[in-house]
C-alpha cells in the first residue's frame, strides 16, 4: 500500500475533512517570487475535488491532492523561483452583466516545484487576466502511467493537472 492509497471511507472522509479545515484557515500567504500575496479561495479547494464543473476527480486522485494541501502554503512561502509558466486562452466563468458568463479570457499558469516532509510536490498558481493569483492545485510531482508503469512528470497541461 502507497503513501497516497485509502484504506476505506472513513479514511478519506478524515482526510477530507482535514484538509478543508486546514484550507479555511489559511486565507493567503505572501510568496517571495511574486512579493505579493497568494489567496487561497474557493477555487482551489474546487480545484482539488474536481476536474470540471460537472466532473469529480476520482476518490483516489481527490485523495493524494488533499493529503498534501497541508504543504501547499509551505511551498509558496519559501519558493523565491518559479519551475514554470504557462500562458493561455480559455473560457472562464465570470459574473457579468448579472448573470455568471463563459468569457475568453488569458490565464497563467505559475509552477512551482519542492521537496517537503520527504515529498516532491507541484503547487500550481493561477491567474485570470491581470486579477489576483491564486492557489489552483498540489499533486505529487510524478504519476505512474498506468500502461507502462512508468513515472510521468506531467501531462502538460496545468488546468486539468
Amino acid at each position: 500500500m502507497g503513501r497516497f492509497d485509502f484504506k476505506d471511507d472513513k479514511d478519506f472522509e478524515a482526510v477530507r475533512e482535514k484538509a478543508e479545515t486546514t484550507y479555511e484557515g489559511i486565507g493567503s500567504v505572501w510568496c517571495p517570487y511574486f512579493k505579493e500575496k497568494i489567496a487561497f479561495n474557493a477555487k482551489g479547494i474546487r480545484h482539488l475535488k474536481f476536474k470540471s464543473d460537472q466532473r469529480a476527480r476520482t476518490r483516489q486522485d481527490q485523495y493524494a491532492r488533499l493529503k498534501l494541501l497541508s504543504l501547499a502554503a509551505q511551498v509558496l512561502t519559501l519558493s523565491g523561483t518559479v519551475q514554470g509558466i504557462w500562458h493561455t486562452k480559455q473560457f472562464e466563468t465570470q459574473k457579468a452583466n448579472s448573470r455568471w458568463e463563459k468569457m475568453l479570457r488569458e490565464v497563467s499558469f505559475y509552477e512551482f516545484v519542492a521537496v517537503l516532509d520527504g515529498v516532491r510536490v507541484r503547487v500550481i498558481v493561477k491567474q485570470v487576466q491581470a486579477g489576483e493569483k491564486h492557489f489552483w492545485s498540489i499533486m505529487p510531482f510524478w504519476k505512474v502511467n498506468t500502461d507502462t508503469k512508468h513515472r510521468v512528470l506531467h501531462n502538460g497541461d496545468p488546468e486539468n493537472d
